[in-house]
């Protein structure tokens, strides 16, 4: 039970910030917004209805994987755009696409793209679900692909960029909170760069001596681990998850500065950067189970590091 209490904690924390988000912070949207909502969800239904027909002809599901980094650029632009390009909701928006296209750049990096867009390296997590029962059945899978990874997935996206919208129904000029947004937003793009390329370099760097005929447990110090405990990975085993968490959090602080949360900091929009949380505690989870199952010293990683807040050094 202890093993999962910071698990159970998180979930109910966050849920219930999620309901105070919808019962305090209220619905309401004005003509501008109602009118910019529904082009979102168009473009949010068509990018479902693509992910999942593709996923299920070319039996790639890392479709939504792909556009992941990209729709949130489309949306935020044209939230602005209706906005009449307001000063917070183009700021919003150009860090957004920072955001977008160092991720992109990163997700490429890995095969992910093809000039056949369909194409391109599949999540290998995706290859290790399918194989694992219930889903190695076609039909739950074909559901899993439907309703998890092409619906809902699509409407987190969608979600997490709806603090933009709640912008659009306020007049108040840039504040401190919008200057802490920026600036916040501004380092987490950084750290979550600067976790990335160092994920990049120690994988690069250890799968060539691998290819060089070297077994695991040949190779050099910290290689020899299998996974990655240098930089900030020597602090946190997912420097890049909490930081990627941390900037749809913080952008919220624009909803704050414009003066449409209720009680300062309660909106409906919260609920989306919340449930990304949920998200990434389900996907962290999954990719440390593959980790503990690979490496034998990956537990003893677990219990001598953070899962996100850099806290305690791992020594080598």
């Amino acid at each position: 039970m202890k093993k999962y209490l910071a698990t159970i904690l998180t979930v109910i924390v966050v849920l219930t910030l999620c309901v105070l988000s919808l019962v305090l912070g209220g619905f309401s949207l004005n003509d501008l917004q109602k009118e910019t909502l529904i082009i979102l969800l168009i473009v949010c239904g068509g990018s479902a209805l693509y992910c999942f027909v593709v996923g299920q002809i070319t039996h790639n599901n890392s479709q939504m994987d792909k556009l992941w980094s990209i729709l949130p650029i489309a949306y935020t632009w044209i939230i602005a755009i209706k906005g009449g390009f307001n000063p917070r909701l183009v700021i919003y928006a150009v860090l957004v696409t920072l955001w977008g296209v160092r991720l992109t750049l990163n997700f490429a990096r890995k095969g992910a793209y093809s000039i056949k867009f369909w194409a391109g390296e599949e999540d290998y997590r995706w290859k290790i679900l399918r194989s694992t029962k219930p889903f190695s059945n076609k039909f739950v899978w074909a559901l899993f692909n439907l309703f998890f990874i092409s619906i809902y997935q699509n409407a987190l996206v969608l979600a997490i960029c709806l603090p933009s919208l709640a912008c659009m129904g306020s007049v108040a000029p840039l504040g401190v909170f919008d200057y802490l947004a920026t600036g916040f937003g501004f380092f987490f793009i950084i750290y979550e760069a600067t976790a990335d390329e160092q994920q990049m370099s120690f994988q690069t760097q250890k799968w060539a001596m691998i290819n060089e005929g070297k077994k695991l447990e040949e190779l050099p110090e910290p290689f020899n681990k299998g996974f990655n405990t240098v930089g900030l990975w020597n602090y946190s085993r997912h420097p890049n998850y909490l930081a990627e968490q941390a900037f749809w959090l913080v952008l919220f602080l624009f909803v704050v500065g414009s003066g449409v949360a209720k009680y300062y900091v309660f909106n409906w929009t919260l609920v989306g950067p919340l449930l990304l949380v949920l998200l990434f505690l389900g996907s962290s989870s999954m990719a440390e189970a593959i980790s503990a199952s690979k490496y034998p010293e990956y537990k003893e990683y677990q219990k001598r590091v953070s899962k996100y807040i850099p806290w305690r050094k791992y020594r080598h």
